[in-house]
C-alpha cells in the first residue's frame, strides 16, 4: 500500500494546531481546558471530548494528561442516574443529549491510549445505565428533545442520527455486541412515511432510496436532510456496510458539486448541513432569521472539526485519494481567520457561500480533529474505530 507523505504545509498546519491546543489546554475554570482561544473560556464537554480524539494521537504528554483531568472531573461530577454535565465543572448544567455518550466514547479513548483497562469503571457502569433509559419505546435507539445536543439552534426531534451513532460506539466499545447488534437491526428500520404507523412497525433511520441515514425519526415523523457529522460517525463506526459508505461517498461529493454550480458552496469541503432550510420551509424557525440563516452555524456552516471527521470517514471506507485531497482543502481552510492577526484561524465554522470564518478563532476541537485527520491519511488507518468497523461488518 502506497504510503501518504506529509507535505511541509500539512505538518506546519499539524504543529499550529497542537500550539493551539497547549494554549487552550489551561483556562479560568478549575484550570481545565478551555474551549476556544478567547471567546470560549468554558470547558464544554462535548468540545473537549472530540478533542480526544486529536490528543490521543498527538503524542504530547501534556495533552494526555489533560484528557485524564476532563475526564475525572466529569466523573466527580456525573448525577446519580449516570449523566454527564454540559459544562465539565458544574453538575448542575445538565440536559444535554450527547454529553452522556462522548464521556463514554472518551473514557475508552483513553483506555485505549493508556492500557488502563477499569479506568473510572463506576462511572462507566452509571453511564451506561442511563443511556438505557433513554428510549421512550423501551428498546435500543435513544431519544432526545430538540436543541440538546451540539446543535443548540437546530431541532432534532426524537430519535437523532448523531447521538445514536455516539451510543452505537459506546455499545462496540464496551462489549456490549449483542445489543450493539439488536441496534444496527433498529437503525435498519426505515423511516415512517406513511401518515398511519401500525403498533407493530417502528421506525429507524433508514432512508428508503437514499444511500445516506435520516437526520431524526420519531414515529410517523422525521427529517431527511443530510447530516454531515451523524453519517460520517456512521461510517467511521462500521453502522454504514462498505457499500453503502462508497455510495455514500459518492452521492456527498456530487451533491457538492452542484452546490458549488450554484453558488450555494464556495469550498471544496462539505456543509455540515443540507439542504439548508430555507424561509418559509416547514421546519423554519423565527429564530433561524438571527441565528440560523441558509448557510449559516447548524444550517449548513461549514465546520471544519465535521470536516475532519469526515476525512477520517473517507479513509475508513478506503477512499484515501479523496481523503488527500478533502486534507488539503481543509489544510487550506484552518487558516481562515475571523478579526484577529494570526497565522492560523482553526475556526469554529465557516459561511458556506463564501467560506468567510464567522465563529470563534482558535477552536480546541478544530484543532484537534484536524490533527485526527492528517494521522488517519497519514496511515491509512482510524485509531480507535478500527476494531469496531470489523466487528460491525459480522453483523452485515
Amino acid at each position: 500500500m502506497k504510503a501518504y507523505t506529509i507535505s511541509g504545509e500539512v505538518e506546519q498546519a499539524m504543529q499550529a494546531a497542537i500550539a493551539v491546543l497547549q494554549h487552550n489546554r489551561r483556562g479560568p475554570y478549575n484550570g481545565l481546558p478551555r474551549t476556544a482561544g478567547w471567546g470560549y473560556p468554558e470547558p464544554y464537554t462535548r468540545d473537549l471530548v472530540f478533542t480526544f480524539f486529536g490528543i490521543a494521537v498527538s503524542g504530547d504528554e501534556q495533552l494526555i494528561g489533560s484528557m485524564r483531568k476532563v475526564l475525572e472531573t466529569l466523573a466527580s461530577n456525573q448525577t446519580i442516574h449516570g449523566h454527564i454535565p454540559s459544562l465539565v465543572h458544574d453538575g448542575e448544567n445538565l440536559g444535554a443529549s450527547d454529553t452522556t455518550p462522548l464521556f463514554l466514547v472518551g473514557i475508552s479513548i483513553y483506555r485505549q491510549l493508556t492500557g488502563e483497562k477499569d479506568f473510572l469503571q463506576e462511572a462507566v457502569v452509571k453511564s451506561l445505565s442511563w443511556l438505557a433509559h433513554q428510549s421512550p419505546s423501551d428498546r435500543l435507539l435513544v431519544a432526545q428533545l430538540p436543541t440538546t445536543d451540539w446543535r443548540d439552534e437546530q431541532w432534532v426531534l426524537g430519535y437523532g442520527l448523531y447521538v445514536n451513532t455516539l451510543v452505537y460506539a459506546c455499545l462496540r466499545m464496551f462489549d456490549e455486541h449483542e445489543r450493539a447488534d439488536d441496534f444496527l437491526q433498529e437503525m435498519r428500520h426505515f423511516t415512517i412515511t406513511s401518515n398511519v404507523m401500525n403498533r407493530h412497525v417502528h421506525e429507524g433511520l433508514t432512508v428508503k432510496n437514499k444511500p445516506y441515514y435520516a437526520f431524526w425519526s420519531f414515529k410517523v415523523y422525521s427529517s431527511e436532510r443530510f447530516d454531515l457529522l451523524g453519517n460520517s460517525l456512521a461510517i467511521l463506526t462500521g453502522i454504514a456496510s462498505p457499500s453503502r459508505a462508497e455510495r455514500m461517498i459518492a452521492w456527498i461529493e456530487e451533491e457538492c458539486r452542484v452546490m458549488r454550480e450554484k453558488g450555494e458552496l464556495a469550498a471544496d469541503l462539505p456543509p455540515n448541513f443540507f439542504p439548508f432550510v430555507q424561509p418559509g420551509d416547514p421546519d423554519w424557525r423565527s429564530r433561524d432569521e438571527q441565528f440560523n440563516k441558509p448557510g449559516d452555524y447548524h444550517n449548513g456552516g461549514i465546520w471544519p472539526f465535521i470536516c475532519g471527521v469526515y476525512v477520517a470517514a473517507l479513509v475508513a471506507a478506503g477512499k484515501y485519494q479523496l481523503a488527500e485531497k478533502k486534507l488539503l482543502a481543509l489544510t487550506a481552510l484552518v487558516k481562515a481567520v475571523n478579526a484577529q492577526q494570526l497565522d492560523y484561524g482553526f475556526n469554529e465554522w465557516l459561511h458556506a457561500q463564501d467560506a468567510l470564518p464567522k465563529g470563534q478563532n482558535w477552536q480546541s476541537w478544530s484543532a484537534a480533529l484536524y490533527i485526527y485527520a492528517v494521522k488517519c491519511v497519514a496511515e491509512r488507518r482510524t485509531p480507535f474505530f478500527e476494531e469496531m468497523r470489523k466487528k460491525s461488518s459480522r453483523e452485515k
